[in-house]
């Protein structure tokens, strides 16, 4: 269903393609977008939206697409009509400004299944974000888009009711005409998830599972490849960035015949509270080039102060992929030995590392559960849990269970090991307990990936099934059986029978095969 789409022209407007990086800079800075920081990045402010705007994201419903669309919640539907109308607002809008920026790149390492992608933006730092985050074409003349964004970030649709929107703010995206049309929201993580969502429905017909995880490789082994699948907070990002495994990205992938290749050039990384101690290769990362959003800076020394959530705590920073030392360029590799699912179970009832089966693997996956902390998003008070499908759920076009069956064929034909990484709480939930150390949480993955782990013993948990290993190197053994570590023992089955419960209950929204649905847990 790939069809090129025509390269947008805006007669009489300068059109600035392909853009060097100081060029873009300096142009932000000239028209008052951002400010250079301390350390060269450009530091910017997205404004009243500081993250993705779910409630505000469409897709066109045509006839072509309706019944390949999980439509519900995520994937709410917009007429062609009123899409068009949207476009031709956007469009207009987009025709009275001095000057524009395209860039035109790539979304996909594999030269076999990459797609191209035309941006064009009003602001200079969103085409320096697109240059970041996307892989450069080098070409300005002839380039012929798969997919399309126009970002009026600035734009805001009045009776916006009467064109079956919800706000004046609108990310609208069809599968059909391969375009992208954002208004309003100058939050640029739209521009990247748009595309990841459009690889998420082009990659499975060409045989490629698309996935939301980071991916990494063994500096002496190539074939020691591993996955991170993990919604945000759960150290997708912090835990592949390891100066023993080359890097191959931090957040969309792609699992072929032949093995894993990055959708993006760049990487796209949370700065609360980050420490050059805790994440060195991030810090360092932070440099000319890369594209701060929302971090406040000191008025007289301009250093970043990363512990400041005063906008918001979901800070971030874009920078290319190769700003990693030893990255892997082009970002292809072989076929993972190891799959991690991670987790940040804020009620202290998960173990910190657990073996699956291929049952519970399919299980747990479809399931993609972390946990919502107080004062993360208004009117959480305390911990939620949260379940995410396939650990990426507001990205996926399809019904999950497409992309469930993709992992088991995967992981079935390669033989891969599965493991859920526990990042969350031990001793007690939020509130009681303490985090696990990042110490040992990078103990874990390297006990898995260098194959040590598996040589332990495993037992079972009472609830969950989950296969925990008795001993694992350089963590207390103590810490390893969750309930071990309450004080409470009693409250500790009272807490974990009700997570069990909510798991229960969300599974019942997923037409699974009775095996996979055993694998979850008693209650």
């Amino acid at each position: 269903m790939k069809t090129a789409t025509k390269t947008l022209d805006f007669p009489g407007i300068t059109i600035h393609t392909n853009v060097s990086t100081p060029r873009l800079v300096e142009a932000s800075l000239r028209r008052g977008e951002g400010m250079l920081a301390a350390n060269g990045a450009l530091c910017c402010d997205t404004g009243e939206r500081t993250g993705r705007s779910p409630n505000d994201k469409f897709v066109e419903d045509t006839p072509t697409v309706h019944d390949a669309i999980a439509w519900g919640n995520v994937n709410r539907p917009i007429s062609p009509e009123n899409f068009a109308k949207i476009e031709a607002l956007a469009t207009a809008y987009m025709s009275e400004k001095d000057e524009l920026f395209r860039f035109n790149g790539y979304a996909g390492a594999d030269e076999r299944y990459r797609l191209n992608v035309s941006v064009v933006t009003e602001e200079a730092w969103q085409s320096l974000f697109a240059a970041t985050m996307f892989i450069p074409s080098g070409v300005d003349e002839g380039f012929s888009p798969d997919w399309t964004i126009i970002d009026a970030c600035n734009l805001r649709i009045e009776d916006y009711e009467s064109l079956g929107l919800d706000s004046d703010i609108c990310i609208i995206q069809s599968m059909e005409q391969k375009k992208v049309i954002i208004c309003g929201t100058r939050y640029a993580g739209e521009i990247k998830k748009s595309i990841f969502f459009a690889m998420n429905f082009d990659m499975t017909e060409v045989e490629v599972f698309p996935m939301h995880c980071s991916a990494n490789v063994d500096k002496d082994d190539a074939s020691n490849v591993a996955l991170f699948f993990g919604l945000s907070g759960t150290g997708k990002t912090t835990l592949s960035a390891d100066p023993a495994r080359p890097l191959i990205g931090d957040d969309e992938h792609g699992w072929s015949n032949d093995g894993i290749f990055n959708f993006e050039g760049g990487c796209y990384a949370k700065c609360i509270k980050l420490s050059k101690e805790g994440e060195p290769q991030i810090w360092d990362a932070i440099k000319f080039g890369s594209v701060l959003e929302n971090v406040v800076l000191d008025e007289d020394s301009r250093i970043p102060d990363y512990d400041d959530a005063s906008k918001t705590e979901n800070t971030r920073v874009a920078y290319p992929v190769d700003y990693i030392p030893d990255a892997i360029i082009p970002s292809v590799c072989g076929h993972p030995k190891n799959v991690i699912f991670l987790t940040a179970d804020a009620f202290g009832v998960l173990p910190p590392v657990s073996k699956l089966t291929s049952e519970q693997a399919m299980y747990y996956f479809i399931n993609g559960y972390t946990s919502k902390l107080a004062g993360t998003e208004a009117g959480i008070t305390e911990p939620q849990p949260n379940f995410s499908p396939c650990f990426g759920g507001p990205f996926l076009p399809r019904k999950p269970m497409d992309y469930a069956k993709w992992l088991a064929r995967r992981v079935e034909e390669q033989d891969a090991h599965v493991w859920l990484l526990n990042t969350g709480w031990t001793g007690g939930g939020y509130g009681t307990g303490s985090r696990f150390k990042l110490a040992w949480t990078r103990a874990f993955v390297t006990a898995i990936l260098d194959g040590s782990l598996s040589n332990s013993e495993f037992v079972p948990h009472d609830i969950f099934g989950l296969h925990i290993p008795t001993s694992a190197p350089n963590v207390p053994s103590e810490v390893l059986d969750p309930c071990k570590t309450w004080k409470d023992k009693d409250a500790y089955m009272v807490t974990a029978k009700e997570l069990a419960n909510k798991f229960r209950a969300n599974d019942q929204k997923y037409d699974m095969d009775e095996a996979v649905r055993s694998a979850g847990p008693n209650t």
